[in-house]
C-alpha cells in the first residue's frame, strides 16, 4: 500500500501547508499546470514526485516533464495527463490512450474543478484535485490525498488549503 499525495493547478506557487500535507506520503502526483522549476524542486525534495505538464507550462517545463504518464504502482495502472475531461466527456486524445492502457485510475486537472468519481462504463476512478494554486476561478484550494493497494483506493480525503489568493509562506 502506498499513500499518494495529488495535486494540480500550482501555477508557479507552493506554500508551507501544501508541503505539511505531503510530507507523509510515499508519493506525490502533479496533474500540470506547474508554473515554475522551484515548484517541482520543492516537491520532489518531499517525496519521489511524477508530474506532467500542463497548457500553461513554458518550453522549459515541457522539456522537464512529460504531457502523459502511464505507470504502475500497487497493482494498479495510472494514466496521468493535463488536459483530459470527464467520465463521458473525456476528449480524443485521453479516450483513446484509455481505451489503450485501460488504467484502474485516469488522473488528470485543467478545470480547477475537484472530481473523485468512477467511471463505470471504462472501469476506472476518475481523480481530479482541483487546484492548489492561488491564480485561477476557484473558490478554494485543493489537494487530495488517499493509498492505493491492489487497484483499490483507501482513506481518501479532501485537503482544503484556503480560499483562493490567499496563502503562508509563498515559495514561488
Amino acid at each position: 500500500m502506498k499513500k499518494i499525495g495529488l495535486l494540480s493547478d500550482t501555477h508557479g506557487y507552493i506554500d508551507d501547508r501544501i508541503i505539511s500535507y505531503l510530507s507523509d506520503c510515499d508519493e506525490i502526483w502533479h496533474a500540470g499546470d506547474v508554473g515554475a522549476e522551484n515548484v517541482v524542486d520543492t516537491l520532489a525534495a518531499i517525496k519521489p514526485l511524477r508530474a506532467v505538464y500542463g497548457n500553461i507550462d513554458d518550453a522549459r517545463m515541457r522539456r522537464i516533464l512529460p504531457e502523459i504518464l502511464q505507470f504502475e504502482v500497487e497493482n494498479s495502472k495510472v494514466f496521468i495527463t493535463h488536459i483530459a475531461g470527464y467520465p463521458g466527456h473525456y476528449n480524443r486524445a485521453a479516450m483513446e490512450a484509455i481505451r489503450t492502457y485501460k488504467p484502474h485510475f485516469v488522473v488528470c486537472g485543467h478545470s480547477h474543478i475537484l472530481k473523485v468519481m468512477y467511471d463505470k462504463p471504462l472501469n476506472h476512478m476518475h481523480l481530479n484535485p482541483g487546484a492548489a494554486g492561488i491564480h485561477g476561478f476557484h473558490a478554494v484550494r485543493t489537494l487530495l490525498r488517499f493509498s492505493i493497494d491492489q487497484g483499490k483506493i483507501l482513506n481518501a480525503e479532501v485537503v482544503e488549503l484556503g480560499k483562493r489568493g490567499t496563502g503562508s509562506n509563498r515559495m514561488g
